[in-house]
């Protein structure tokens, strides 16, 4: 596989899980291309939510919806504890937060120069 092809499917899979916090009521939720500026990943998505259940909802979701897609679950942390979860599937990392804890760490702040990705416009 090319690499413009894994960036396709990284966002494609980005897009899907910030669909997929958006469906479980995930709120600001923002999907950020990293492409160039960081080799961490090719994309970050945040999103905030109201309690550790929802979180843990949101997560589940994205899971399903990436197993959907052939992708892989390298990394979950947090889950137990569902202030700060964290998704790594490689070119992906999802982080989703209850909002004092995003904005306590504030990664929009930290990564707010990288472009941003719309994913609402083709749900």
């Amino acid at each position: 596989m090319s690499s413009s092809e894994r960036e396709e499917e990284a966002r494609q899979l980005a897009t899907v899980c910030a669909r997929e916090a958006y469906a479980r009521r995930g709120e600001e939720i923002e999907v950020y291309d990293l492409r160039g500026v960081t080799d961490i990943a090719d994309f970050f998505v945040i999103a905030s939510g109201e309690s550790r259940r929802q979180l843990q909802a949101i997560a589940s979701g994205m899971q399903e919806a990436a197993g959907e897609l052939d992708e892989k679950l390298l990394g979950l942390e947090g889950l137990d504890v569902g202030n700060w979860i964290l998704l790594d599937f490689g070119d992906c990392v999802v982080h989703l937060f209850q909002k004092d804890v995003r904005r306590f760490y504030d990664l929009d702040m930290l990564w707010g120069d990288a472009p941003r990705v719309k994913w609402e416009e083709n749900r």
